[in-house]
């Protein structure tokens, strides 16, 4: 299979639609985990299949699965409004209603490097 994409059943040959089982089980999530002695760790595992307890990774000893809130960070006060603004644009388009006046057309500095005809 040389497009680097596997999916169960592809190996033998089967074609068609992913079922939603296998979309599934090709979804991976993070979970986090803290062991007594090393401290938390993450791990990559398919959705829903997170054990309550899990081998760390550094000394191997049973790890319990930890819940904590999201990474959530503060967007700046510019981001925040471009968001606003294409979220409003989304709605309610601009609407063009006449071409912008003539003026004087500001190119990019690189284009006056380039070789002319």
């Amino acid at each position: 299979m040389g497009s680097g994409v596997s999916w169960p059943g592809a190996r033998h040959g089967h074609s068609g639609a992913l079922t939603s089982a296998a979309i599934r089980r090709l979804q991976m999530a993070t979970y986090e985990y803290l062991c007594g002695r090393c401290g938390p760790f993450d791990v990559k595992l398919a959705i829903g299949t997170a054990p309550t307890a899990y081998g760390c990774p550094v000394c191997a000893g049973a790890a319990r699965r930890v819940y904590s809130s999201p990474g959530l960070t503060r967007t700046s006060n510019a981001v925040a409004a471009l968001h606003v603004r294409e979220e409003q644009a989304r709605e309610a388009p601009a609407v063009v209603s006449q071409l912008p006046p003539r003026g004087r057309v500001h190119p990019h500095p690189a284009l006056s490097r380039l070789p002319r005809p």
